[in-house]
């Protein structure tokens, strides 16, 4: 396939990949989403959707068909394990937003992908291509995959996570670690469980713990905390390669807790139970980078990795998809001006220069809402997973009736129709 030229090529199949992939079926433009592995991702845990989340799905046409299988969440119950009491109770339906009432449900997140690449039409996910390097080659972009193929593409969109190709070539820096580590897992019951419709939280010294439902049978959980030393930290992700002992961490930390949470966690299968260090991309590096350099961009994880305090990771991953979609397509739908079809050339450059406004566009739209969203995750995390009479005193008796209410705010959000 060397030399093969191309429209769109889109380096990932994950949910911004496929998104914005979508996004552009929708509106009748085809790309190629290049994923590194060898089939459909099935890994990877549930992502909490909220409002803005189903305004994007709504978008691109698939929001009806994951609803009927997560069920809608009601209510937040935040605890404290160092008192044992509720310190703070909320309704959803009486929590209003400028764009109306809020949605908020546990999606899988491999139905999610099934279900957006199900959508496209057949041959646009080639599998097994992982992309090495990028070269220009006048109004293109080559890109070099691992079994030697070239692709030669007018528009290149990079949505391959926080360790991008894409990312590093428009010179972002690697994402930050935050000395924050989350331990995440997902639990099955037969029989179903007892949650209903709430979303549990738990603080305690230096974590944060939540459960949420997916549907009547399956819950979703983690537990993510400050490391209190560098020797800590690095004791800690030894447990990376344990899932037992990361039960069992798990399990110390969150103490005494209600027999239904315990439940969840010791009866989830240790292949079921994933550590992972958390990072984030600094503010300031949007507001000087290239968020898209020419007819390249990037979006997701490569663009915005946050921590997931308040989560937005994967809602705003949609975000992007439906947003990019958009503007890519008022670029490429329009007819270039002035030029003729005697120069080829001119058409062309014209091309390159619509394409190069509508990623700036792209970028210019979703910058300060991204900077906005890793911003507050990182503050939220931070005053949630902090240590300290005074941090305990802010979280526990001022900031935890806000704190549920500024991330509605956040997810108070409508990135748009396609067109």
């Amino acid at each position: 396939m060397e030399g093969v030229e191309l429209d769109i090529v889109i380096v990932g199949g994950g949910i911004a990949g496929l998104t914005t992939s979508l996004g552009l079926h929708r509106l009748g433009i085809r790309s190629l989403v290049l994923e590194s592995s060898d089939t459909m991702r099935n890994t990877g845990f549930p992502i909490t959707a909220y409002t803005n989340a189903w305004k994007a799905l709504d978008a691109v046409g698939i929001g009806d068909s994951i609803r009927q299988h997560h069920q809608r969440l009601q209510g937040s119950v935040i605890t404290s394990t160092i008192t044992g009491l509720q310190t703070s109770k909320a309704t959803f339906a009486k929590i209003k937003g400028k764009h109306g009432g809020h949605e908020i449900r546990c999606v899988q997140r491999q139905l999610l992908l099934e279900t957006l690449a199900k959508e496209l039409p057949s041959g646009t996910i080639r599998y097994s291509s992982k992309v090495v390097s990028i070269e220009e080659s006048g109004f293109y972009k080559l890109v070099h995959l691992a079994d030697g193929t070239i692709l030669k593409t007018k528009v290149l969109i990079g949505c391959d996570g926080v360790n991008s190709v894409v990312a590093k070539w428009l010179q972002f820096k690697k994402p930050a670690f935050t000395r924050r580590s989350a331990i995440r897992g997902c639990v099955d019951f037969k029989s179903g469980h007892s949650f209903g419709d709430r979303f549990m939280l738990f603080f305690g010294k230096g974590f944060r713990s939540g459960f949420l439902p997916c549907d009547g049978n399956t819950v979703y959980w983690f537990l993510s905390w400050t490391h209190s030393s560098q020797e800590n930290a690095d004791k800690e992700r030894e447990m990376g390669d344990d899932p037992a002992k990361m039960k069992q961490f798990v399990l110390h930390k969150l103490g005494k807790i209600p027999d239904e949470v315990r439940a969840v966690i010791e009866n989830n299968d240790l292949d079921r139970i994933i550590l992972s260090p958390l990072r984030y991309r600094h503010p300031w590096e949007l507001v000087w980078g290239n968020i898209s350099k020419g007819n390249v961009c990037v979006a997701g994880d490569a663009f915005h990795p946050m921590t997931p305090e308040i989560g937005q990771g994967g809602c705003a991953a949609l975000e992007d998809g439906v947003v990019l979609a958009r503007c890519l397509g008022e670029a490429l739908l329009k007819e270039p001006s002035g030029a003729t079809k005697e120069r080829a050339d001119q058409i062309e450059r014209e091309e390159y220069k619509q394409i190069e406004a509508g990623l700036k566009k792209y970028a210019d739209e979703r910058k300060w809402r991204s900077i906005q969203l890793i911003t507050t995750a990182y503050m939220v995390g931070y005053i949630q997973q902090g240590y300290g009479l005074f941090v305990d005193f802010l979280r526990d008796k001022i900031l935890a009736s806000y704190v549920p209410r500024m991330v509605m705010k956040m997810a108070d959000f409508d990135c748009g129709k396609l067109n």
